[in-house]
């Protein structure tokens, strides 16, 4: 009872402290967004992303992580088991739609500040809602951030042209990383770190049970 109070209190804290999406999607999507971000967050998830798609009739694509950027299959089950039950009340969707929660992925959506930062370095392509010096499409390497503007290197500069841009994070539609060796290098870094934290956290609460069986032998 007492490990259950405490999971439901660091996620209440994780609610807590989520960092607000600057890149979000329009129309239904949204609306579903306003229904299922609530309720990933209570879980102490992040949304990351909804996409609505025509895929098998109709599916709602979810994209969710962990405050440090990891997904498990078993974190995908525990959002869709607390979701599906809320999303059948509100039905943000008038038809029949097949509900899918995944991961990021490696080529990964960017939608908060921080993102941009901790991908600074690697290649993304950005689509903007609004023209930043005549155009909406830019592709380069991530420089960082300024407040909520991203600084991109672009990889098509012409010679003797001003290769960075700043961005507006929240004028953005789209941005996305590009999937490189690097990229795929440092997802599996981060992918053997998580397991390990995992492992480690598994043992530790192994060692608690054991301390907690022989004190109450020791009593008896």
């Amino acid at each position: 009872m007492a490990e259950s109070h405490a999971h439901q209190t660091d996620a209440a804290t994780a609610a807590d402290e989520i960092e607000p999406r600057l890149v979000v999607e329009p129309g239904l999507p949204a609306r579903v967004a306003t229904v299922a971000e609530p309720v990933i967050e209570q879980l102490g998830y992040r949304l990351v992303r909804v996409k609505v798609t025509a895929t098998e009739g109709c599916t709602v694509q979810i994209m969710a992580e962990r405050p440090d950027g990891t997904m498990t299959v078993e974190d995908c089950e525990t959002i869709s088991r607390a979701l599906s039950p809320v999303l059948d009340v509100a039905d943000p969707i008038a038809k029949a739609y097949r509900l899918e929660i995944s991961s990021p992925g490696i080529d990964r959506p960017l939608v908060r500040k921080s993102d941009f930062d901790r991908y600074t370095g690697h290649l993304t392509k950005i689509e903007m809602d609004v023209p930043v010096d005549g155009r909406k499409r830019f592709r380069g390497f991530l420089a960082g951030t300024e407040g909520d503007i991203a600084r991109l290197r672009r990889d098509d500069a012409a010679a003797g042209e001003d290769a960075e841009v700043r961005l507006p994070i929240a004028d953005m539609s789209e941005a996305k990383l590009v999937l490189t060796d690097e990229l795929v290098a440092q997802a599996l870094r981060r992918e053997k770190a998580a397991k390990r934290e995992a492992r480690d956290a598994r043992k530790e609460q192994r060692q608690r049970r054991l301390g907690r069986k022989a004190g109450a032998a020791g009593k008896d």
